[in-house]
């Protein structure tokens, strides 16, 4: 596998997931471009990144930067969008409707917003690679809203690789990944993920390495478009 010279801007690319994304994508000789809304962030993942790698402060939120960090970037090879705060998880009955708004803000109407900008500027053998969950089709009491954000990008997914072919675009579905996602206090992180791990048949927790595989594979494999990637360890099946 090779991405030498090729450019891939990644959304959300300065911790977790993304950051694996980017050093893995490095590795394989892209240009990147990590894009976060914090410059702290962003200026600590390029210093640790290869030479090279260029980054861009720009929130998320806000449609109107969203189209201006493109228009800048120019041409490109492959977006990938893993961009996202702690799960929202609440009974129904608790949930916060302003908070729930907020959710779908940044995970799926930024999600909407950066394809929209980027598109022009993807090249045709280029491709757009998302991020779900397996809440979606796996849902849990008090996920009603994560559920829904899942399923939406699932959607989303399959009507863009219609509608942008011949860019590919495709979604990864990680489980629960040791990663800053998972807000809880030390003590009761570990015991969350110890019972995860327990309850899986590989018995152990996903390190953002191994999905950051995952999105690699997308990026390099020209005949895969509106696949949706479970990497739960198989979490689904228990």
């Amino acid at each position: 596998m090779s991405l030498d010279g090729q450019h891939v801007v990644i959304l959300g690319g300065t911790s977790g997931i993304g950051y694996a994304v980017a050093a893995a994508t490095s590795a394989l000789g892209a240009k990147v471009t990590v894009v976060s809304s914090r410059r702290d962030n962003v200026d600590r993942a390029v210093g640790r990144l290869p030479a090279g790698t260029t980054g861009v402060v720009a929130d998320l939120n806000d449609a109107n930067r969203i189209r201006s960090v493109f228009a800048d970037l120019g041409a490109l090879d492959h977006l990938v969008y893993t961009a996202g705060e702690p799960l929202l998880l609440s009974p129904i009955a608790d949930v916060d409707l302003d908070a729930a708004r907020k959710f779908f803000e940044l995970r799926y109407f930024s999600v909407l917003a950066a394809v929209q900008a980027a598109a022009p500027g993807l090249r045709a053998d280029g491709s757009i690679t998302l991020t779900t969950g397996t809440a979606g089709p796996r849902p849990v009491p008090g996920s009603a809203v994560t559920s829904s954000v899942c399923g939406a990008v699932e959607a989303l997914t399959r009507a863009l690789a219609v509608e942008l072919a011949p860019i590919r675009v495709n979604a990864v579905m990680p489980g629960v990944v040791r990663s800053p996602l998972w807000n809880f206090p030390d003590d009761l992180r570990d015991q969350f993920y110890s019972n995860t791990a327990a309850a899986t048949p590989l018995r152990r927790i996903a390190e953002v390495g191994d999905i950051a595989a995952a999105f690699v594979f997308f990026l390099t494999q020209p005949h895969a478009t509106a696949g949706i990637l479970p990497l739960d360890g198989g979490a689904v099946l228990a």
